[in-house]
């Protein structure tokens, strides 16, 4: 742990909380407001509403945090079991880490961690499988690690790399240019950019980009993102310089995503307004310097897709009249509805993506929440399917309509990350890496089941354990779970998973509605007035692992993240007794005023607006903060987040830990986890990723009373 910034001991009220005191917890004093709002007729409490202001300008707040991760540090490092358990994540953490390589202008592009560098390294190589050329190594742009390489575009002919620096984990991004032959940094650099990636135009000499405007001093972490404009960026301009090419100012709330043929010819514009795959496609064309923006899909009905084009003719994948996908083609030329033609048909399995490389659609599949990729001729006709590994996740397949040639990494709980060469003339893969971990594979299975849910819904869920397992009740289990924006949790390898089974513990997924795994209509189930759904699928995977005796309640833990933490901090309110403990990361934990901070407003697609009356009513049922209730015996629990989190603002946190705490009738500790230089997830540094999870399992091995070996 960082001991510097969490301190060493806490002196509360003259009790001093170590390992030698045998008198409960005294949580730090915070002090409860009197604010309540009156929300569609119905007075609502937020004792808590102050924690919702920024650490970095409420003193009160800081002291609160101090407070408490004061009080969180003693009680993890005073568990015997936490230093080995860092030493051994540490241990498995240091290997080589790889991204497959992208192919652009003939050169190929990739990012490799030497095995416990804060931040992954981004290489290029004139030749496959030639020399490595160093061009951006994040680990030099800060001490502590925590500034981060985030998206790169690479110009058509590979003379520019554009790429994306975030800091302390913010969305904000800061986007600058490299010059690939010299590895040197342009004086480029666009500010005030999130959400957005960068598309150059087919002459390499610019790119497009979106930004949002310049937040008022002092809200850049918590003020709500609006009035989005796509931009152009000239190379070796300033960014005061750049050319508006499109803004909305009738509707703030809409955000867009820019593609340039490859071809030269268009800039598709995909208008989003929120997490929903549904948009608005506008194109461009960039032959006729006085073309207008014409509209081929006007209103947000169904998922178009942008996949390539041939001329006029433009390639989506949509789910219209189509919940699990397929593709079609629009002539631009005859754009109505009537005529669009359908080049691959809808499947049985939810068609993930689509990429045209080699002159091939390569479709990727899931298939009971595992990765299947299909290969077919522009017009349609199956080719072949891929032949992968085993049951896993297979990603990439990127690359253009001339290349002969693609990547894909595969991964599953139980096989290394490896990369493969796809040869599209031939069909067949060939493993160009693998990575050389110090997890030994074989001593482990991949089971998938399937479970009834409340309402009889079968449910997939991958349990992962050693081989031999008994079915004793007895194994220290760890459930996790998302249910939400239509994301798919599939098989994959990380060290997180790897940790807890060397730890001898049985790590099960649940793929629960809300999820994308089964298509639209799976996604659809697990929202807004059905949310509750996802929240009794997570309940039922755990009373399936405790039927199965897999475990037992005082054996069993969960996990989510942001809407998963939603999820752990929904069920253990509405049973707490069926866990064992608790770790809720970075939660959307107060349903009520989650649109009113930082990019909350997208979420009402998937949740319903708190300003609806019908949404207010189920989202008043489950919101965890409100949820929490006097005198109950909520399971021990370690609340996570991170003070530079704005995705889901900190607040969300502060306020769940501290009435946890109000409310906690038992003895089971409830701590709350701040870090500090840190956000919702993405470009954490190795270091805190390492501190962050030993902590997560120390907490576990003393409140589950785990043996380790």
């Amino acid at each position: 742990m960082n001991t510097q910034w969490f301190g060493m001991t806490l002196l509360l009220g003259g009790l001093l909380v170590g390992t030698a005191s045998p008198e409960p917890l005294r949580y730090p004093a915070t002090k409860r407001g009197d604010q309540i709002d009156k929300l569609h007729g119905i007075d609502v409490p937020d004792p808590y509403r102050w924690l919702e202001d920024d650490v970095r300008k409420s003193a009160d707040v800081k002291a609160w945090v101090e407070a408490q991760a004061k009080l969180t540090t003693q009680y993890l490092e005073a568990i015997p079991e936490r230093k080995g358990i860092e030493q051994r994540i540490t241990e498995l953490w240091n290997y080589e880490k790889f991204t497959a390589p992208t192919k652009v202008g003939g050169k190929y592009f990739f990012r490799k961690n030497d095995g416990l560098q804060n931040q992954s390294v981004l290489y290029v190589m004139d030749k496959l499988n030639g020399e490595p050329r160093q061009l951006i190594d994040p680990n030099t742009l800060s001490k502590d690690g925590t500034v981060a390489l985030g998206s790169t575009s690479v110009s058509p002919d590979a003379r520019y790399l554009a790429y994306g620096v975030s800091e302390a984990g913010s969305d904000w991004t800061t986007w600058k240019v490299l010059d690939v032959a010299t590895a040197k940094p342009l004086s480029d650099e666009l500010k005030w950019v999130k959400f957005s990636e960068a598309m150059w135009t087919a002459d390499g000499k610019g790119f497009f980009y979106c930004r949002y405007p310049e937040p008022k001093a002092g809200e850049a972490f918590q003020s709500l993102n609006t009035n989005q404009q796509l931009m152009y960026h000239r190379v070796g301009t300033s960014q005061s310089d750049d050319v508006l090419v499109y803004k909305r100012p009738d509707h703030p709330e809409w955000g867009f995503m820019a593609t340039a043929t490859d071809d030269g010819r268009y800039l598709i514009i995909t208008t989003w307004q929120g997490t929903d795959d549904r948009y608005r496609i506008t194109y461009r064309d960039l032959a006729e310097p006085l073309a207008m923006p014409v509209d081929l899909i006007d209103g947000f009905d169904n998922d178009y897709t942008f996949i390539d084009n041939d001329g006029p003719i433009f390639y989506f994948r949509t789910d219209l009249k189509a919940p699990n996908g397929r593709v079609i083609a629009i002539d631009i030329r005859k754009p109505s509805k009537e005529d669009f033609k359908e080049i691959i048909p809808e499947s049985k399995e939810a068609l993930v993506s689509t990429s045209f490389v080699g002159n091939q659609l390569i479709a990727n599949y899931l298939k009971d929440a595992r990765t299947q990729v299909k290969c077919y001729s522009p017009d349609g006709v199956f080719i072949k399917e891929v032949e992968l590994p085993g049951i896993g996740t297979a990603s990439g397949f990127s690359g253009r309509r001339i290349d002969t040639e693609t990547f894909y990494l595969f991964s599953s709980y139980a096989t290394p990350p490896s990369v493969f060469r796809y040869d599209l003339i031939s069909g067949k893969s060939s493993l160009h890496r693998v990575a050389k971990t110090k997890f030994n594979f074989a001593d482990y299975e991949v089971k998938q089941v399937f479970y009834p849910s409340k309402d009889g819904t079968k449910i997939p869920m991958f349990i992962t354990s050693k081989k031999g397992t008994n079915l004793d009740g007895k194994n220290p289990t760890l459930l996790y779970g998302y249910g939400g924006f239509n994301i798919s949790i599939t098989p994959g390898f990380s060290v997180s998973i790897a940790s807890w089974l060397d730890m001898g513990g049985v790590y099960a997924v649940a793929n629960l509605r809300g999820g994308g795994e089964y298509g639209k209509s799976w996604h659809k189930a697990g929202t807004k007035a059905d949310k509750q759904n996802v929240f009794d699928d997570f309940i039922a995977a755990a009373e399936y692992l405790i039927k199965e005796k897999y475990t037992t309640t005082e054996k069993l833990a969960i996990k989510g993240g942001s809407n998963g933490g939603l999820l752990v901090g929904a069920v253990m309110t509405q049973r707490p007794e069926l866990f064992g403990a608790c770790l809720p990361h970075v939660g959307v934990m107060d349903m009520l005023r989650f649109h009113k901070f930082t990019a909350g407003r997208f979420w009402v697609d998937d949740y319903g607006s708190p300003d609806d009356a019908k949404d207010f009513a189920s989202l008043i049922k489950y919101s965890p903060y409100h949820n929490l209730k006097r005198a109950v015996k909520y399971p021990p629990t370690l609340v996570i987040t991170a003070d530079t989190d704005d995705r889901v603002v900190p607040g969300h946190s502060f306020k769940f830990a501290a009435q946890l705490q109000y409310c906690q009738a038992g003895d089971a500790p409830v701590m709350a986890r701040i870090a500090t230089r840190a956000g919702h997830g993405a470009g954490k540094p190795t270091k805190k990723a390492i501190e962050e999870l030993a902590d997560e399992y120390a907490f576990l091995v003393k409140n589950l009373k785990i043996k380790l070996k």
